[in-house]
């Protein structure tokens, strides 16, 4: 069993990845269907304000820290390679940094770009709002289900 400092950050890494994964999820199954049935300036001005107000410390500290922690994982495994749970944290690690943050900055994040581009209550808005609540989501769902894989991964490493 993985004990001492790597098992402090293994249950740290738990709760960063299954933290960021229920927001993943609060965000598939209910806010983003809901913004879905806004009028669509409605809906762009509404995600327009939830992307600035979701890059507060408190989030970054999660979403961010979880991707540092997640690779001193991967190195320290890579460095330690424990009889135990090595796998694991090497699975959970790569499913946080790439399926969780890397796909936030390659999928995720250019679509809030471009959607804060627009004028809420322009043609072109109206137009991209559909396109971008189905594409976001699809992706996000993506996110969800790696963050949630990730602290699952690092659950089984711990048992």
């Amino acid at each position: 069993m993985i004990d001492g400092p790597y098992f402090v950050l293994t249950v740290l890494g738990v709760l960063g990845t299954g933290l960021v994964a229920g927001v993943f999820c609060g965000f598939s199954t209910f806010v983003m269907r809901g913004l879905g049935m806004l009028p669509p300036a409605q809906g762009v001005a509404a995600m327009n304000a939830i992307n600035v107000a979701a890059v507060t410390l408190p989030f970054m500290i999660v979403f961010l820290g979880s991707a540092v922690l997640c690779a001193v994982i991967a190195v320290v495994t890579f460095v330690l390679w424990p009889d135990e749970g090595t796998v694991e944290l090497l699975v959970g690690s790569a499913l946080y940094l790439f399926g969780s943050f890397g796909l936030t900055m390659v999928a995720n994040v250019p679509r809030n770009d471009a959607l804060a581009r627009l004028e809420p209550g322009s043609p072109e808005a109206a137009a991209y709002w559909p396109a971008y609540v189905r594409e976001w989501t699809l992706w996000n769902h993506v996110r969800t289900a790696a963050s949630a894989g990730a602290a699952l991964a690092y659950v089984l490493a711990l048992t």
